[in-house]
């Protein structure tokens, strides 16, 4: 019965989308993931049903063990120290999932005495996943407030936090014909059909300011959601940090031969498939970060760039195995050690995610967790 119910819902999610497209024309692959991802009561990640972890269709970081969560808490303290120890420490999660990082950023930060001042904040849009927050935080409710939308924060001294957030922004889609074209999509009986269209200036004018040229049969994505998404956080953000954890590469990289067909990606019951038209609704649909745009943006509008480097490289120079003494000790089993090397080995999520963090402020500041290998000049 549950799967039938579920079926129902992706039908109903398919023909609104159908209606759109036969009442307005096509529409670009943008606008498709929208509605496929954001819409209300039936998006992925609008719906009660969404789950996320082992019970859902993926799981993050802070899924595979809590010293995830602690790490970012050791980079918090940090920041709270390097911008002189302020009264009022602002952490804003922007999609929090389940709510496991700040669990264990709080667990961890509760014995050191930046607590005092911490306030955290969750920007979270579905009314389900935002109750589930509050019982597993239950602990620090006193600590923890929630948002609906970035534009309710007042200013904030602090750092605004994301894991796995800006792949899930909608993206237009690209190939390169004879010049360069964008997908939209039509309808086809009961089916969508894509369609290449000219493509748009803001387009076009994004990869000339990667200066790049994508050869003849390339087919890739564009992420121009996350410009305004950075201007928004910008404009709260009066002294402080971005931190961005996500899986993706630098321009050159994204944009290689190595991925000609793109990046896009569809995840169904923790099973990866490349077809968006299918499950509409009931699966997530993903795309890497091109971590040269949120440098180059993020720096046009004011921000420094501190660092930027693989996840691995991070959580070890910032000090992984100080943390694992100081809350384990000799404790940890091997498989307990075998959760923990999934965060930092490459054949983990060592190497595919990355962390970059930019600053707003007057200093300029060096954190430890890109003493080891701060990737900067690939950007």
């Amino acid at each position: 019965m549950i799967q039938k119910g579920l079926n129902i819902l992706t039908n109903l999610l398919k023909q609104k989308i159908i209606e759109r497209i036969k009442s307005e024309g096509h529409i670009n692959f943008e606008t498709f993931m929208e509605m496929a991802l954001y819409h209300p009561e039936l998006g992925y990640y609008t719906k009660d049903s969404t789950m996320m972890g082992g019970a859902g269709d993926f799981y993050t970081s802070p899924h595979l063990h809590s010293i995830f969560g602690a790490m970012i808490g050791r980079q918090m303290k940090e920041m709270w120290d390097f911008i002189g120890r302020p009264d009022g420490f602002q952490i804003v999660e922007i999609g929090a999932g389940m709510g496991y990082l700040a669990k264990d950023m709080l667990e961890y930060l509760k014995r050191k005495d930046i607590f005092q001042y911490l306030k955290y904040t969750i920007i979270e849009l579905n009314p389900s996943i935002k109750a589930n927050q509050k019982m597993l935080l239950k602990d620090f409710l006193d600590k923890v407030n929630w948002f609906s939308h970035l534009s309710e924060l007042a200013s904030v001294t602090g750092c605004f936090l994301s894991n796995e957030l800006l792949d899930a922004f909608p993206v237009r889609i690209v190939e390169m014909d004879d010049e360069l074209v964008e997908i939209y999509i039509s309808v086809s009986g009961d089916n969508f059909a894509e369609v290449k269209m000219p493509c748009s200036e803001d387009v076009r004018e994004y990869f000339r300011e990667c200066s790049i040229e994508l050869p003849k049969g390339f087919r890739t994505e564009v992420n121009l959601k996350i410009h305004g998404w950075l201007r928004d956080v910008i404009d709260k953000l009066s002294e402080g940090f971005i931190l961005t954890i996500d899986y993706g590469y630098p321009a050159l990289d994204y944009y290689s031969e190595d991925r000609r067909k793109g990046t896009l990606l569809c995840y169904y019951q923790h099973r990866i498939n490349a077809d968006p038209y299918q499950n509409i609704g009931e699966q997530d649909l993903t795309v890497h970060v091109n971590f040269s745009s949120l440098k180059k943006w993020g720096e046009t509008m004011g921000l420094k760039t501190i660092g930027f480097c693989p996840q691995g490289a991070f959580l070890v120079s910032l000090g992984i195995d100080q943390v694992m003494m100081e809350l384990y000790g000799d404790s940890l089993d091997a498989f307990e050690i075998a959760k923990i090397k999934g965060l930092i080995l490459p054949q983990g999520m060592g190497e595919s995610h990355k962390v970059m963090v930019q600053y707003k402020g007057k200093d300029n500041l060096r954190l430890s967790g890109f003493a080891l290998r701060n990737q900067i000049g690939r950007l």
